[in-house]
């Protein structure tokens, strides 16, 4: 792991005072693939009405793209419509999305047909296009809450990692490493993650010092004491070497996991028709999202019946805003392999802080509640 050898090593102790509670107004970057989806935009929203509570320095738009999960989507159906022959291999994947298959197939979608499947054109996209959208997407949440921060959003990596040896350079990372400097182990930069780790990783490499500066809280994945991974992670797995290099390189981290912990964090539509909906323009914004996601025709959705979203990515400023309502401890790293699954080994690594439960309801009053203040 030659990776590695550029990197400062932390003592315990440092790793300790850099990982403790935080408190008062803290200075962070928010790093997020904000059109991937809807949760990220509700994310950034409670965000930018907590500024008393979040000093946000910079906004920056991260690649996202579902081409790999469709993909593997249409093998699934190929593997489906043969009569005999499927390998070990096959059989696991067509089980894997036999599900969302089936779906798909009971609300008239072809899984080949791209405009049907994909119909905003914002889910099949490269992973260049899918930060240019983020990018649009960040102003747009602002100008919805009457927010002017267009001077500190910034465009992020146009491809994932392919080697160590290749950051990815962009204005986002620039502009992270120019703020990590600026701070210190006594008061780290947070760099709040909610999408790949492109712009993150890229930064790390580019200057691997402000890791003794920096503090990275991630939403992603399993519980690290989890060894039955049964979901893919769409933030761990679209850059896989920058995911590894989080746990490998030794900077502080925050790890908050979305399986289990996050995934508590569902909404149902009768809760955004009362708190959300009406509550500004910033309110029917989020309620539209909400009942447009593109997530529905790739998931073969049709209806919002005794259905919740989960908005996982709230769970990183949880962590911020409260740190109660994300319980967490400090634990000995884990390594990722490449499959995503976590692996020990005899010999201790550093820490990092891992979130163990969250307080859904204490975090949806907060964000409700701001959500009607701002609207007046």
């Amino acid at each position: 792991m030659e990776h590695l050898q550029q990197f400062p090593k932390l003592s315990r102790a440092q790793y300790e005072r850099m990982l403790r509670l935080p408190s008062g107004r803290i200075r962070c970057v928010i790093d997020t693939d904000t059109r991937n989806e809807i949760d990220d935009q509700f994310a950034l929203a409670w965000a930018l009405l907590s500024q008393d509570k979040l000093d946000i320095a910079g906004i920056y738009a991260a690649p996202y793209s579902f081409l790999r999960r469709w993909e593997s989507l249409r093998a699934a159906a190929r593997i489906k419509a043969k009569a005999t022959g499927a390998s070990e291999a096959d059989a696991a994947l067509l089980a894997e999305h036999r599900g969302q298959l089936e779906r798909l197939e009971q609300i008239g979608i072809d899984v080949h047909d791209r405009e049907s499947i994909d119909p905003q054109g914002v889910t099949l996209v490269e992973p260049g296009r899918g930060m240019d959208m983020s990018y649009d997407e960040i102003l747009l949440v602002a100008e919805k809450l009457g927010v002017d921060c267009a001077d500190k959003v910034f465009r992020g990596s146009d491809r994932y990692l392919k080697r160590y040896d290749e950051p990815v350079a962009s204005a986002a990372a620039a502009h992270m490493i120019e703020t990590a400097r600026t701070a210190s182990a006594e008061t780290p930069l947070y760099v709040l993650a909610i999408g790949a780790l492109t712009n993150v990783a890229s930064a790390l490499l580019l200057a691997p010092e402000i890791s003794e500066r920096i503090v990275v809280v991630w939403t992603a994945g399993y519980p690290t004491t989890v060894t039955n991974i049964t979901q893919p992670s769409f933030n761990m797995e679209q850059d896989m070497l920058a995911s590894q290099l989080l746990f490998d390189s030794g900077v502080p981290l925050v790890y908050l996991p979305g399986f289990h912990v996050g995934a508590q964090l569902g909404l149902s539509l009768p809760e955004m028709e009362a708190w959300v909906k009406g509550r500004g323009a910033i309110g029917d914004y989020l309620h539209w999202l909400y009942t447009h996601n593109p997530h529905f025709p790739f998931n073969g959705l049709s209806e919002h019946f005794a259905r919740s979203w989960i908005i996982w990515d709230l769970i990183n400023f949880a962590w911020l805003i409260e740190p109660s309502w994300a319980p967490s401890r400090l634990i000995d790293a884990p390594y990722l392999s490449a499959d995503t699954r976590w692996y020990r080994q005899a010999a201790p690594r550093h820490v990092i802080r891992e979130a163990l439960d969250i307080n859904r309801d204490a975090i949806y009053r907060d964000f409700f509640r701001k959500l009607a203040q701002a609207a007046g």
